[in-house]
């Protein structure tokens, strides 16, 4: 055994031999070894507490160290002779010289044992995984069938009692009443009167005016507005409420907010702050339904070219321009829940626990929230993934939906490829499902592969379907697993509700988007309170009687708000310059009032009217005659001692 007074690393020889001056870090040394010839050679607390103060800054430190090609080199040299019993060398530069010395001094300390042992971590060298990365990588895909584990969802009642009898017009007032009529009078007024000097006197009863004759327009279809007020083309309903130009100072004037009193944190944080009121009221509409078992969530577009913020652009959709509206309805396509979109930001503030959420599952989280437990929830491939179906599972609700190729987390190494699939013919279907059989991805061949995820149904039971053959120009029957005639059965409410109103759409053109938004959610709300109604009907009346069409229930709403709150002076006094100018010839029928109007208590008071010949009673059964009109109903009634015609209509 050798003995040396002091010993001399490689960087001090190379220091003292002048080959450097302090830099290193350009030199290579990787084929320089150092053997120390004393093998119960230590290294002095100077070199040890250096040396780990160095090497726990280094950032890049791997968890667990592995001997270099240099240190397998210094070993194989120590087994071929065994005088040389420990070995140090330097890197490529200063900074790896306290990570080599650490590591031969592990490997001399350990010398006396097994060489293939190596040291533990430290809890500083530990790597922290992301959140939700270890489930996704520890899901193992399994060919078996999926075996669900659901919560029994709580049945609600199909139609709630208080809705017996109800018009048209309480159906369309569960999501715009007289309150929101009363509070965009008021903003109006407020507006233009802050902006022109010039007070427009928009009254509460103009409002249900504008709203009906918007309504009727979008029923009754004119190439411009301007003609709805010609001679040849005019309709009395329309024309006898405001004139043409008032009826324009009217759209262009329409407020649902006072700009002064929104603060300006609101404004930033919510782009669309001009219509909020009146986006709260329909969502409380919304809101208040019951709840099904089933719903669907998907993309709306609100058709709007101008400027506007947050407008997109969706080139599958039949109005590829305008503002995403995202949309919870039901199978039968009554719209349950909806949230404009605005940017990610906007959803992460309204969902408890977004860490590691995308875009689409941020949607999900935040349209289900007024779900009950049990419910079934289907979507499209924009929406579905594997760590968002596990998140719904854990709140007891119910993912089912196409599902893009890369985000199946392996599953789709265990499923056959396209063009064996394709070799097999249409109708092929596989399945596959997760260790614990709680979700499974599904393949199906049909015109071309599709992918489904679901955590309540698989291939089976499996049914028939028939499809169109190009080549044999003929439908042929295809087998179909049972996930895909769910989703197209569940899935399409908010298409159908975008076919509804794209029908009779409010489609005055405008610059503005507040209208538009404004004409958008009233469509929506009537498209909402005729399903509603056709269900209750479906229900209470049985099926001998059927609904009023669509295209039939906007025209009575319509026809109430334009007739219900009219101011009753001035139509009187025309009416009464009508009828004397008509006394020579053939008088003009009044068209009898809808029974909402005939059987509101106030404004139905009787009048005399000096006509030269009476008129028939309009009360069915009556033959009499008389000279009593309505104020409101400008309808003649009998008011006798005898029969009280006037009561009996009014009751």
């Amino acid at each position: 055994m050798f003995l040396f007074p002091e010993h001399f690393s490689v960087q001090k020889a190379l220091e003292l031999l002048g080959l450097i001056d302090g830099d290193n870090s350009d030199l290579d040394l990787s084929d320089n070894d150092d053997p120390i010839l004393d093998e119960n050679y230590q290294p002095s607390p100077q070199e040890e507490s250096s040396s780990e103060d160095e090497g726990d800054s280094s950032e890049d430190e791997d968890p667990i160290p592995e001997p270099t090609e240099h240190s397998r080199g210094r070993k194989s040299l120590c087994d071929a002779d065994n005088s040389l019993t420990g070995t140090e060398s330097t890197g490529t530069g200063s900074s790896r010289t306290p990570r080599h010395r650490r590591r031969t001094k592990t490997i001399e300390t350990d010398s006396s044992e097994d060489d293939s042992e190596e040291p533990a971590p430290g809890p500083s060298q530990t790597k922290k995984k992301k959140k939700g990365e270890s489930k996704q990588r520890a899901i193992r895909w399994k060919a078996t069938p999926l075996t669900p584990n659901l919560a029994e969802y709580q049945h609600q009642d199909e139609t709630d009692l208080d809705r017996h009898g109800w018009t048209p017009l309480d159906y369309f007032e569960q999501y715009i009443d007289r309150d929101l009529m009363t509070l965009i009078s008021e903003c109006s007024n407020v507006m233009s009167l802050s902006k022109s000097g010039d007070p427009l006197n928009m009254s509460v009863n103009e409002v249900y005016h504008f709203f009906g004759a918007c309504i009727l327009m979008s029923c009754i279809r004119y190439p411009t507005i301007r003609m709805y007020w010609s001679k040849a083309l005019k309709i009395n309903a329309i024309t006898d409420r405001f004139t043409c130009a008032r009826f324009f100072k009217l759209r262009g004037a329409i407020k649902v907010v006072i700009d002064d009193d929104v603060p300006e944190d609101l404004r930033m944080s919510d782009k669309f702050w001009r219509v909020r009121p009146f986006l709260d009221r329909i969502l409380r509409g919304c809101k208040s339904l019951n709840r099904p078992d089933c719903a669907s969530i998907d993309e709306q577009m609100i058709p709007f070219t101008g400027a506007c913020p947050y407008r997109q652009y969706l080139p599958m959709k039949p109005n590829p321009v305008g503002i995403k509206n995202f949309v919870c309805a039901t199978a039968d396509c009554i719209v349950l829940d909806f949230e404009l979109y605005q940017g990610t930001n906007s959803l992460i503030e309204k969902v408890k626990e977004p860490e590691g959420l995308g875009l689409g599952n941020l949607v999900i989280e935040r349209l289900c929230q007024t779900l009950q437990r049990g419910t079934k929830v289907y979507c499209d491939r924009f929406f579905t993934t594997i760590k968002g179906a596990q998140q719904m599972m854990e709140k007891e609700l119910y993912l089912t939906g196409t599902i893009m190729k890369n985000r199946l987390a392996g599953a789709n190494h265990k499923l056959p490829s396209d063009k064996a699939m394709k070799s097999a013919g249409r109708g092929t279907s596989s399945e596959v499902s997760a260790e614990d059989g709680k979700l499974c991805v599904v393949k199906w061949y049909d015109n071309k592969p599709v992918l489904m995820m679901s955590v309540v149904h698989g291939t089976q039971p499996e049914d028939t379907c028939q499809r169109w053959d190009k080549k044999l120009k003929q439908y042929v029957t295809v087998s179909r697993p049972s996930i895909v005639r769910e989703y197209n059965t569940k899935m399409g409410g908010v298409d159908l509700m975008d076919r509804m109103i794209s029908y009779y759409r409010m489609s005055t053109r405008t610059k503005k988007w507040t209208m538009r938004m404004v004409m958008h959610f009233t469509d929506l709300a009537l498209a909402n309170s005729w399903l509603l109604y056709r269900k209750d009907h479906a229900i209470c009346a049985g099926p001998k009687t059927r609904p009023i069409q669509f295209l039939q229930f906007r025209m009575e709403v319509a026809k109430i708000l334009l007739a219900q709150h009219h101011g009753a002076d001035a139509d009187l006094s025309e009416q009464s310059e009508e009828e004397d100018s008509n006394q020579g010839g053939k008088r003009h029928v009044t068209e009898l009032p809808h029974v909402s109007v005939r059987r509101r208590a106030n404004a139905h008071l009787p009048e005399m009217i000096g006509l030269k010949n009476v008129m028939r009673c309009r009360q069915p059964g009556c033959t009499g005659r008389t000279r009593v009109r309505c104020v409101t109903c400008k309808v003649f009634l009998c008011l006798q001692t005898e029969h009280n015609c006037y009561s009996d209509f009014h009751t």
